[in-house]
């Protein structure tokens, strides 16, 4: 999986679960349209972490749950993500996923957007599998939501006036709440208690917070070969994330209103330029923190859960995410 240990740590805890997941996907992805298995597993075998199917396993298994239907649910979450892989990638004209090209660059748009299509439906076969109409009305919500938070990113696309309140709401929308449904769920298949569920909950909310500031600040101090993108990509895109948002808050007058201009042009010619103001603006360490503190808060939401070497993964994950490179 990495060369990381604490990571393959993470992973081995549910190294069983975790196989069956794969094989579950891989069997999933079987169609009668041969472009629908190409399109699906090209992204899909792409060398993502999993890491809300991950999340899944581990908080199913620190509830002690000994059943079988985390798999599929893990499974859904997995195809509910790579399907806002493929529209996203889509709708924001990206050319790399994951170091290869994206699925819209070799197959084009449509064939794209119509394989997200099947994945969400795929997803939501698996979803009715489990039969659980409150784990059915927690994905389906999500997945209302995450439509929402990027509507809402793409009508913000290039306002360089765009509020950190807001800027928060976006990325809780879009990212925040699959993780939060990847525990949540978990959480109710297992038929963990009131406080336990509302823990993992809690945990998955803060976890997926975590997860996009550590996601966008890497577009202004990642290394592209890592990350399998390219540096800046979000501001050729016109998204104010928080790292701009700061900077633009903190810097000069004239830095403010070189980045600003930089926002309402998508543009990427004076990158290097950006690139240093937002890091001597302090808003590297001022998003670090705030992934920080999402962290933090993630960890002590498990404080309600049994100890286990699950439950210290869940810790480790969350520790992960804000260490992260790529």
């Amino acid at each position: 999986m990495t060369s990381n240990p604490a990571v393959n740590t993470m992973y081995d805890t549910v190294k069983d679960d975790f196989i069956a997941v794969n094989t579950c996907i891989c069997q999933k992805l079987l169609s009668n349209v041969p472009l629908v298995e190409k399109i699906g597993h090209h992204i899909i075998d792409a060398g993502g972490k999993r890491l809300r199917a991950l999340l899944v396993l581990l908080a199913a298994r620190a509830c002690n749950y000994t059943g079988e239907r985390h798999i599929e649910l893990a499974t859904a979450i997995e195809f509910l993500h790579t399907a806002t892989l493929l529209h996203d990638d889509v709708v924001d004209s990206s050319d790399l996923r994951r170091g290869r090209s994206t699925a819209h660059v070799n197959w084009g748009n449509s064939p794209s957007i119509l394989v997200g299509d099947f994945l969400y439906s795929r997803a939501f076969q698996c979803i009715v599998n489990i039969g659980n109409m409150q784990v059915m009305k927690i994905l389906s919500d999500t997945c209302n939501t995450i439509a929402e938070g990027e509507v809402m990113q793409l009508i913000n696309a290039r306002d360089a006036s765009l509020s950190e309140a807001k800027y928060m709401d976006v990325i809780r929308c879009k990212t925040a709440v699959l993780f939060e449904a990847s525990s949540h769920t978990a959480a109710i298949i297992s038929g963990a208690d009131k406080t336990q569920t509302t823990a993992l909950q809690d945990y998955g909310n803060h976890l997926g917070m975590a997860f996009q500031l550590i996601d966008d600040l890497l577009d202004y101090n990642g290394d592209s070969a890592k990350m399998g993108k390219n540096v800046g990509d979000d501001l050729a895109e016109g998204k104010p994330t928080l790292p701009l948002i700061y900077a633009m808050r903190e810097a000069s007058t004239e830095d403010a209103s070189l980045i600003r201009k930089a926002i309402q042009k998508s543009s990427l010619d004076q990158l290097d330029e950006i690139l240093k103001i937002v890091s001597t603006s302090g808003a590297i360490e001022y998003t670090e923190q705030k992934a920080r503190t999402e962290a933090d808060k993630a960890i002590n939401a498990l404080a309600y859960l049994p100890a286990s070497e699950h439950r210290n993964a869940l810790e480790q994950m969350a520790l992960l995410v804000i260490a992260r490179t790529s």
